[in-house]
């Protein structure tokens, strides 16, 4: 069985690796085509120049893209993922809105398939095959994907049906932007009144409000430029955006997410947007009077 990948960024390059490691035949597709090429020479994959001749050449189609209107851009026209013959099963593990997922699926070829499945998790997640991957599709269709969630991920859940994979995944990452937002006022106020912030760091990591992923961002609060970007704030502006979008039309109340979107929105146009989501801290120091 041939895999196709397309969106070889931070997360996809990485999980490409883990597929070419576990023996899958792979071929790449990506807008910049001398990175697929590279990586296509690097896992031993081929690479096409189109997602036409990726969905040509792959049983298996998976995408990891940013946002719908890349996503879009991938799979409609005569050279999208959807023009081509073969492939019957598209994978996005991207984060996209459900109603980006509900076009797709109705636009996909006949016999075709679409599957929602983001993940969570960033980087380092990706590169360790740790990934929490949520799946919009029920358990038969799963079967048919499983061995590849199982190279990327550490876990999988089913959640039924097409487009849920989409919200669970917007509903964790409210979370996560949330628990960003109030890590750094927290620190902010320590701070202000004279703790280091080292020690301030510490006594967050030692108690029972540490989440995950402070843990694993430690080094890009305490040294943000001495790190690689490994989520940017124009990312998690998106997907609050996007959620915000999604709750409005669900008629439910989101206020403090809300609040963390407005943050979110002020810190892109302060021209944050390619910095890494943990230079929300650095934007809230800047803000006091």
């Amino acid at each position: 069985m041939k895999i196709g990948f397309a969106g070889l960024g931070r997360m996809g390059a990485r999980m490409v690796k883990n597929l070419a490691g576990a023996g899958h035949e792979l071929i790449l597709w990506n807008r910049t085509p001398l990175k697929a090429r590279d990586l296509a020479t690097a896992t031993g994959a081929a690479s096409v120049a189109s997602p036409r001749a990726l969905a040509d050449a792959a049983d298996i189609v998976v995408t990891m893209l940013a946002d719908d209107a890349s996503s879009e851009a991938v799979h409609f026209g005569p050279e999208g993922l959807f023009a081509g013959s073969r492939a019957t099963i598209f994978v996005e593990m991207g984060t996209m809105s459900p109603d980006h997922i509900t076009a797709l699926a109705a636009a996909a070829p006949d016999g075709a398939r679409v599957i929602d499945a983001p993940v969570s998790g960033a980087t380092q997640a990706a590169e360790d095959a740790q990934l929490l991957i949520m799946a919009g599709c029920d358990a038969e269709t799963l079967a048919h994907v499983q061995p590849l969630f199982d190279v990327m991920g550490k876990a999988t859940i089913c959640l039924g049906r097409p487009g849920a994979g989409a919200v669970m995944k917007l509903s964790v990452n409210m979370l996560i932007h949330g628990i960003n937002q109030t890590f750094a006022e927290a620190m902010t106020l320590a701070e202000a009144a004279g703790i280091p912030t080292e020690a301030a760091f510490e006594a967050i990591e030692a108690s029972a409000a540490c989440a995950p992923m402070l843990k694993y961002r430690k080094p890009l609060y305490l040294d943000e430029a001495g790190h690689d970007v490994t989520f940017t704030v124009a990312l998690a502006q998106k997907d609050m955006r996007v959620t915000a979008e999604l709750a409005g039309k669900l008629g439910v109340p989101l206020p403090q997410s809300q609040a963390t979107l407005d943050i979110l929105n002020e810190a892109f146009g302060a021209g944050y947007d390619a910095r890494d989501m943990a230079a929300i801290l650095d934007y809230m120091r800047g803000k006091q009077g």
